[in-house]
């Protein structure tokens, strides 16, 4: 059988609360043996750390997300630093950049602004670690792309649920990040993200859940899990032309070599 890693999941979150040695189980028995968890703010990372020390197959990536930067301290380096001298976390994040939404009564400006700096104390945590990040965006990618430039020597991102197009997909990987794609590939309604699937080398993408969100059809409106990966790789394959035993070796290999703390089951 071949295998997979889920290479973004809200373990942490309350919906696997009841059954989270099961859904870890379902997940090795449909063959993915690493699932990277996300953390989304402090205590959210902290959890994640957690889980790695109560589950084999888990890793952490620490950090804090975008929309919830209004929250974040103002230098929260010193509490990252120290989550990310574990051994199994893996990255920082999920940090970057999202202008979708604006909260209620904040102003534009400084909501940007304080995303940006939450986003560029991440990556420097990133650099002295000598970790890559999982990187969020949207409609930001331009702001995304810049603020990483004085990065891109040390930092690589992976940018997860990538929904763009392959000219914005060439645009990433020539910094020398990766994109990541989620159970989106398998909806009727999502030609576009597959026409950038194709058009995206096998050795510059990973496979993620991104649960309990977006899961994949035939589950589509239900809880993800990491097992579901099984579905997503389905897809990919095909659209690839490749087999599962290839888009396995060459999707590990990535995220391998992305998550340098990430060891082999």
């Amino acid at each position: 059988m071949a295998t997979f890693y889920d290479t973004h999941a809200h373990l942490d979150y309350p919906d696997f609360a009841a059954d989270l040695e099961a859904v870890v189980e379902r997940a090795a028995a449909a063959g993915v043996t690493r699932i990277i968890a996300i953390g989304t703010d402090l205590e959210s990372s902290v959890r994640a750390v957690a889980l790695t020390r109560q589950f084999d197959a888990v890793y952490a990536a620490v950090g804090w997300h975008p929309c919830q930067a209004a929250e974040a301290p103002a230098d929260l380096r010193p509490a990252l630093r120290e989550l990310a001298g574990h051994p199994k976390v893996v990255a920082i994040g999920e940090t970057g950049l999202d202008y979708s939404r604006v909260p209620d009564g904040a102003d534009n400006n400084c909501y940007k602004q304080k995303q940006a700096s939450v986003f560029r104390q991440q990556m420097e945590v990133a650099a002295e670690c000598g970790l890559n990040c999982v990187v969020h965006q949207r409609d930001a990618l331009e702001d995304v792309l810049m603020q990483m430039q004085p990065f891109t020597d040390r930092v690589r991102g992976v940018f997860h649920c990538f929904v763009n197009d392959p000219q914005d997909m060439r645009r990433i990987l020539a910094t020398g990040s990766l994109v990541s794609f989620t159970g989106i590939v398998t909806f009727k309604n999502a030609q576009n993200v597959r026409e950038t699937v194709a058009a995206t080398p096998l050795d510059r993408m990973m496979l993620e859940t991104d649960c309990p969100y977006l899961a994949p059809m035939p589950h589509r409106g239900k809880r993800c899990e990491p097992a579901y990966v099984k579905e997503i790789a389905d897809v990919v394959a095909q659209v690839k032309g490749c087999s599962l035993e290839e888009l396995s070796e060459t999707t590990s290999a990535a995220a391998r070599k992305f998550f340098p703390k990430l060891r082999d089951p």
